[in-house]
């Protein structure tokens, strides 16, 4: 029997092949996006490597790693946490597509703006069982509370531990406390969640989505003290992955007891990176840990920011690509054709 088509079908059908193409287009003008910055970023670290006639050959190839896996190991409770906070809105993801949209997200922070990765997270997350307005909104959630957790711990370790020895720097340890402290309250403010739900609602969101003032009530201070909790776990081994690079480095000596010196230093100048929407943080986050890593000389300093920011490039790249290959894996064939 033979099934005519009628005009609306027609229509529908024309409908969404426009809107699959329109969707393409805007996935590869961020690969390429994305594919530039991290382009830049590599050949920014490089640049400045060669400007300190410091060579990669000198690295301890194996406290190099180290420090990869440390700063992966951290980045899973930030998963953790945005995958909560996704339950808590009434989505489902599986763990598998937040874990992927997480990870292939983290590439989106080196297009300038930051809104990279909030549209690389929705898109990857989002399913017929994820909406994306409340996807893209759990991004916002996930980033402050990490940015918050950061500039309160180290705001609490420079008050709590004299820094007598930042001296002749570009921050002095008054300007880099106030610092701290002012970006806390700048991340964590926002996410309170009586004012997120009156913020949220007031740009727009409930246009795109009349259900999210429903899923906005998930968002409650037990999921932000949740939060807190496992980003102090993620900034923690964040700062071992610093302590790694300097291990590596030849003309170092940290040891073991300068750990919670380096993860006040590395949430600090990460957290004062990202609020500068500079891709990558790139010039801020050296100007910071040049500062609180004065004891290890300026050299030194230096040359560890950007063998942290290499280690880090290269960890998230790599996982990304795993990521994105296993995409085609059969358990998870449904997502992966979203993606093709």
């Amino acid at each position: 029997m033979i099934q005519v088509r009628g005009p609306e079908i027609e229509k529908a059908d024309q409908k969404k092949r426009v809107k699959l193409w329109i969707v393409r287009g805007f996935r590869s003008v961020i690969l390429i996006a994305v594919l530039l910055g991290l382009t830049a970023a590599t050949r920014r670290c490089l640049q400045e490597l060669r400007e300190q006639k410091f060579s990669l050959t000198s690295v301890d190839g194996l406290g190099f790693l180290t420090a990869c896996f440390w700063y992966g190991l951290g980045m899973l409770p930030c998963w953790a946490y945005w995958h909560r906070i996704l339950k808590a809105m009434g989505q489902k993801p599986t763990c598998l597509e937040s874990f992927r949209a997480f990870f292939i997200g983290q590439l989106g922070k080196y297009v300038p703006g930051k809104a990279t990765v909030v549209a690389l997270r929705a898109d990857w997350v989002g399913s017929e069982r994820t909406r994306l307005p409340p996807a893209a909104t759990s991004v916002f959630i996930e980033t402050l509370t990490m940015m918050a957790v950061g500039g309160g711990l180290s705001c609490t370790y420079l008050i709590v531990v004299p820094q007598q020895h930042i001296t002749g720097v570009p921050l002095g340890p008054n300007t880099l406390a106030a610092l701290a402290l002012a970006l806390m309250f700048v991340s964590g403010v926002p996410i309170w969640p009586p004012l997120f739900r009156k913020l949220v609602m007031m740009v727009g969101v409930k246009r795109a989505d009349p259900e999210i003032a429903s899923a906005l009530k998930g968002i409650d201070l037990r999921l932000l003290l949740t939060g807190w909790l496992l980003n102090l776990l993620a900034w923690s081994c964040w700062g071992m992955s610093l302590l790694m690079i300097l291990r590596s480095l030849p003309d170092a000596t940290a040891s073991w007891s300068d750990w919670p010196l380096l993860t006040a230093s590395v949430a600090l100048a990460m957290v004062a990176g990202f609020l500068s929407l500079i891709p990558g943080g790139l010039g801020v986050r050296e100007m910071v840990i040049l500062s609180l890593l004065a004891p290890y000389g300026g050299t030194v300093a230096l040359v560890s920011a950007v063998m942290l920011r290499l280690a880090w490039l290269l960890t998230e790249v790599l996982c990304a690509i795993i990521l994105y290959i296993g995409r085609w894996i059969p358990f998870d064939r449904d997502h992966s054709t979203r993606h093709l």
